[in-house]
């Protein structure tokens, strides 16, 4: 499943932010160079989130973006849904409409597998679970 770009960058940002130490902040450049968004672009995002109340952004001397709760308590579907991507309920990958198990397209059981999958995904995966998998050892290609 491809993202919309906003939806990859809200991931990578709270992911990074989920790795600094309790408490500290980063900047909007900050961010936007350790994940690679474009500053302006960036910022929007960081709005979304804050508004979903997943970050707190500080402004000042002092100031920065941090989360609002523990890694563990953030889920992917969270991020997601603060920054408007949802996958559509109950579409049909033929493009027939709404079809459902009674009345199945030819790509019904496959395309229902994956939401279903997706779901589990977004619902069970944290920042902390994905930083433990994960590493930022690994320097960012050009």
């Amino acid at each position: 499943m491809l993202f919309p770009s906003t939806a990859e960058y809200a991931l990578r940002a709270m992911v990074t932010l989920a790795a600094q130490p309790a408490g500290e902040s980063l900047t909007a450049s900050d961010l936007a160079e350790r994940t690679q968004v474009p500053l302006a672009y960036l910022s929007k995002v960081l709005r979304q989130l804050v508004s979903a109340e997943l970050l707190r952004g500080r402004r000042g001397h002092h100031g920065g973006f941090q989360l609002t709760r523990p890694p563990a308590e953030i889920t992917f579907g969270q991020v997601l849904t603060a920054v408007g991507f949802q996958p559509p309920a109950n579409r049909c990958a033929m493009g027939w409409g709404a079809c459902s198990p009674g009345l199945p397209c030819p790509l019904h059981d496959a395309w229902s597998s994956m939401d279903s999958a997706y779901q589990s995904w977004a619902r069970c995966t944290t920042l902390a679970s994905a930083l433990q998998k994960g590493s930022f050892a690994r320097a960012p290609e050009p």
